[in-house]
Order: structure tokens, then C-alpha cells, then sequence
């Protein structure tokens, strides 16, 4: 740690982070120039570094890498979760790595610039990994200087008044602001994301492929299947892949739809996606519509920031946990059969399981810390889990929560 009181930077340091406490950590700048103040929190995955930086529950984060090798397979435009970066910066040990992967497109340093996101490299994650995990997610700032000149005082000045992730509506800001149909499935191996099958009228009018497979998958939804509308608090595209590909009709709405918005689209069952911030403040507009859709007794799916919302539509209570979850290697306990599901999270808010009501019987537990990572209601449809079933780390240990929604609607008529 360098000494708080000194504001030049050591020899050949041209990025630094600014710790709200006061700490200093110099190192090198890549990406775009600048500073950006956020929450800091610490990431275990060792792949999918592109996936983390442009999934919309990183809004207001920058993330600390423990993976030390970073942009070993470069950027290309289908590993992404949404498009723009959410993340505000990230921060690793090494030097970025040269891309050595046959679907790299883009260096990840020229693909961070493009995209307005500073970079640091050469710093000890270790340390601040254990920083983080012995006094909580800091607020700090990320800096990027080429010519190696700080306004130190400033920058901890600008980590000191960020307000932090308490008390914030994200969702609002990485939300869908109108919606959409999407007909796009999973990705495969020398054929890209699989080909949108018609709809009345042609084909859907959702987000276009990178590439096409010759032959549609029978499993993606089709005229007159089942329905599912989805609410975007900021969610990831592979959810989206994966409702599609378990055979349903997706329609995507903002995060502002009411209940009169989702039933206008007569659907057959509501997902509730992930997304960032405080699921206190998200629920302030959120909830009142969850609890209307409950009434229906029509299936309900959420994930995340999702299963947060459900959690507070059924009476319970969150809270910010200390470190949070966040990496492709987390065992989460299946309560049902004692399976052991690999899981990858990203949450730094949780559901206070003390406060479940009666109804909600708990499905998943975190063999991490024992906070819960699902539930489901005993008196109608409605299930949810903290992790992130669609990113595969497993890899695929999760995908069946997929199946069970899905399967849980009836056939809708065409």
C-alpha cells in the first residue's frame, strides 16, 4: 500500500486505485483513460472475463480479478451479456495477456478502450481480495493516467462522496427502455447461435444472430407455444438463449412495466431477471407488480436480482452481505436430494432466509456461508434462485430450472 498522503505516482505507474479508507495501490493503466468511482468486489472465475464485464449486474462495480492471466482468449462480439460494458473498470495481476484463441476478434485492451473501460494491471489482487473479504466491498475509484499524473487528494475526495450500492435503483439505468421480442438460442460449436424460427408474420423481430446453423433446433419456441414474458432489471442475453431454447416465446419488458404492460402480452408465465443495485430500492415499483402477478397463480421464475424481488413480493426481507458472491465456482446444496450444483454468482445483496414466510420453502443453500440461494412456494408456481443457471459453469448442472418453468405452463393456444 502506498503511503495516502502522496500524490506522485512511483516510476512507470500510470493507473492507480483509490480506497475510500484511504489506501492507495499503483499499477499500470490499460483501456480507456480516466476515473471512474464504484464499488469494489473481487471475482474467482478463471474464464469469462468478457461475459463479467458486460453483465448488467456489474452496474456501478469494478472488479478485482484473482485470476491472475486475463485476456488470454481476446473479445469477440458473440461472449457478451448485453451491449455495453457495465462494469466500470476491472483490475488484474498480470500485464493483459496476448489473445490466444480462435475466436478472438479484438485485444481485450483495444476492445476495454473501445468501450470507455479503465484497466489496471500489476497489482496485488491477492491483497486486496483479502482486503475486501476482511472489511466488506469498498468504495474506491479506478484511474487511468498515460502521462502518470494524479490528483491523488481528488480522486479519494470522489471515493469518499460515492454514495455506495445501498439504497440505489440500478435497474432503472440498464433496463430495456421498450419491448421486445426475442427469438435467438443457445450458441454451438461451428455454428453460432441457433436460427430464429418463424412467427406470425415471419420471423421475430429480436435481437439479430452473429452467425445461423443450418437447421433450427426443434426445442426453440414456436408459433403458438409457451409464453414467457420477461422483465429486464438488467439481464443477461444467455437467460434470454435459454428460455428459448427450453421452448418458450419470449417477450422482454422494461423494468417499469406494470401489471396491465405484461398481461397485455397474455403470457403464460413472468421471469424476473438479474440486475445490480439494491433490491429494496428496485422493489419500490417492482414488487407491487410481482405481487399482482402472484394473484394470477400463474408460473413465475427469477434469478438474482429476480429471485431478490420475489423474496421481497412474498414478505421477506434482504440485506447486504459483507463480501458478496461472485465467481463461476460456488457450491450451492440442492435441499430436495443433497445434489451439489457448481454455480456461478454475482449478487452483493441476499435473502434473509429468517424472514421467508410460511408458504416458501427453501430449495437451495450456499455450502460458502449457508445464506440462501433458492426457494420455491408451496401454494402455486412461483420458484427462484440467487445463481446464475445460464452461465454454465457447472457446466450445464443448473440448466433443468430452465425445463421446470417452462414445463410448468400450459400450451398456449395459437
Amino acid at each position: 500500500m502506498a503511503d495516502p498522503t502522496s500524490t506522485r505516482a512511483p516510476s512507470g505507474a500510470t493507473g492507480v486505485l483509490v480506497l475510500d479508507s484511504g489506501d492507495i495501490l499503483w499499477g499500470k493503466g490499460f483501456g480507456a483513460a480516466g476515473a471512474a468511482a464504484g464499488e469494489v468486489c473481487f471475482n474467482t472465475a478463471m474464464t469469462g472475463y468478457q461475459e463479467v464485464m458486460t453483465d448488467p449486474s456489474y452496474a456501478g462495480q469494478i472488479i478485482n480479478f484473482t485470476f491472475p492471466h486475463i485476456g488470454n482468449v481476446g473479445t469477440n462480439p458473440e461472449d457478451i451479456e448485453a451491449t455495453n460494458p457495465h462494469a466500470l473498470g476491472c483490475i488484474v495481476r498480470q500485464d493483459v495477456t496476448d489473445p490466444s484463441n480462435f475466436r478472438n476478434t479484438q485485444h481485450f485492451d483495444a476492445w476495454m478502450k473501445a468501450n470507455g473501460r479503465i484497466g489496471l494491471s500489476g497489482i496485488d489482487t491477492r491483497e486486496l481480495t483479502r482486503i475486501i473479504r476482511m472489511k466488506g466491498a469498498p468504495n474506491g475509484v479506478i484511474a487511468h493516467a498515460p502521462d502518470g499524473v494524479f490528483d491523488i487528494a481528488a480522486l479519494l475526495s470522489q471515493a469518499r462522496g460515492w454514495p455506495g450500492l445501498e439504497g440505489m435503483d440500478l435497474a432503472k439505468d440498464v433496463t430495456t427502455l421498450q419491448s421486445y421480442q426475442w427469438d435467438e438460442g443457445l450458441w454451438k460449436l461451428g455454428e453460432g447461435y441457433q436460427k430464429p424460427l418463424p412467427s406470425k408474420g415471419g420471423v421475430g423481430v429480436g435481437q439479430t444472430t452473429n452467425t445461423t446453423s443450418p437447421t433450427p433446433s426443434p426445442s426453440l419456441g414456436r408459433e403458438g407455444g409457451k409464453h414467457v414474458v420477461a422483465i429486464d432489471y438488467g439481464i443477461k442475453r444467455n437467460i434470454l438463449r435459454n428460455l428459448v431454447d427450453a421452448g418458450a416465446q419470449v417477450t422482454v419488458v422494461p423494468a417499469s412495466a406494470s401489471f396491465e404492460d405484461i398481461m397485455a402480452h397474455a403470457p403464460d408465465g413472468l421471469f424476473l431477471s438479474n440486475g445490480p443495485g439494491d433490491p429494496a430500492a428496485t422493489g419500490t415499483y417492482a414488487v407491487p407488480v410481482i405481487k399482482q402477478w402472484l394473484a394470477t397463480k400463474k408460473p413465475l421464475f427469477g434469478i438474482c436480482l429476480g429471485h431478490q424481488m420475489l423474496g421481497l413480493a412474498v414478505g421477506a426481507k434482504t440485506e447486504k452481505m459483507h463480501q458478496g458472491h461472485r465467481g463461476a465456482n460456488h457450491p450451492v446444496k440442492r435441499l430436495d436430494d443433497d445434489a451439489v450444483e457448481i454455480t456461478s454468482m454475482n449478487h452483493g445483496f441476499a435473502v434473509d432466509a429468517d424472514t421467508l414466510p410460511a408458504n416458501a420453502r427453501a430449495t437451495h443453500v450456499s455450502l460458502f456461508d449457508g445464506s440462501n440461494c433458492g426457494f420455491e412456494l408451496t401454494d402455486q408456481p412461483a420458484f427462484s434462485v440467487q445463481y446464475h443457471p445460464e452461465a454454465s459453469p457447472g457446466p450445464q448442472d443448473s440448466h433443468y430450472l430452465f425445463e421446470k418453468f417452462v414445463g410448468m405452463m400450459g400450451t398456449k393456444n395459437a
